[in-house]
């Protein structure tokens, strides 16, 4: 892929990030049109999570027809040039009246991660993001906080119904006996970009789906957070472990998390 190429594609998806912000936070502002539904324990859906997903495949096809799409929603097979796509990312945030939640849209091209664009309009926040460029909210380049001692860092722990809920209370556990202060904001793909703009110092869950992380990973990335490599093996099909952090604490949290 030719960087002008990537470039259309990066700037189209600000565009369409924009576009989707407009659509999601029709839905968000009133509450009575959700149509929330359960897929499983604390696994939230509501009407704008695929509304706003089909909104997005349908102009990614228009635009680069010959890339595929992968979504929460909508599921998908990976190619060489393949859009990796949560529509809300935060959706029981969203569901609640929370505005910590996000549109997430990731690029991958070989697979290698090449754009990431976050949309967070409930917050205000853009986040942006091409492989080698640096990383941006709101136009602003940003850059992790640089943090050194496990025991003065921000720490978010995702949590996932795909792992036993005792290894999350232990991981937990670890981290609060080396000092850490622990939080959720049930956002895993603004937990990276969290990292990515000094807000919080690591980000770390033990599996976590390809949706959720395509973006902020070259966000975060680009910001300068030490990222382990979390597309090996079928990451992009099945998911895997992420560890996002400031590069001086990744062995500290390497040891606490169990992800290498």
């Amino acid at each position: 892929m030719t960087p002008a190429e990537r470039d259309l594609r990066y700037y189209a998806a600000l565009g369409l990030a924009a576009e989707a912000s407009h659509l999601a936070l029709g839905y968000f502002s009133k509450r009575e049109s959700l149509g929330t539904t359960m897929k499983g324990a604390q696994d939230w859906l509501t009407i704008a999570d695929g509304k706003v997903e089909d909104f997005l495949r349908q102009r990614l096809s228009a635009l680069f027809p010959n890339d595929s799409v992968i979504g929460e929603e909508g599921g998908g097979e990976a190619s060489d040039a393949v859009w990796i796509l949560d529509p809300i990312d935060g959706t029981a945030n969203f569901a609640h009246g929370d505005r910590n939640w996000c549109i997430s849209i990731g690029f991958l091209a070989d697979r290698v991660p090449e754009i990431g664009v976050v949309a967070a309009p409930a917050l205000g926040e853009v986040y942006a993001a091409r492989r080698g460029a640096g990383a941006t909210l709101n136009g602003d380049a940003i850059k992790v906080s640089g943090g050194a001692d496990i025991a003065r860092a921000s720490v978010e722990l995702g949590w996932s119904t795909r792992i036993p809920a005792q290894r999350y209370v232990e991981t937990i556990g670890r981290s609060y006996a080396a000092g850490a202060a622990v939080r959720r904001g049930g956002s895993g793909t603004l937990g990276l970009c969290h990292v990515a703009n000094g807000s919080s110092d690591a980000y770390a869950e033990l599996h976590i789906n390809a949706w959720d992380v395509a973006a902020g990973i070259v966000i975060a990335s680009e910001a300068g957070a030490h990222i382990n490599d979390f597309f090996a093996g079928e990451g992009i099909a099945k998911g895997n472990p992420i560890l996002c952090c400031t590069p001086a604490l990744a062995p500290a949290l390497k040891e606490i998390t169990g992800i290498v």
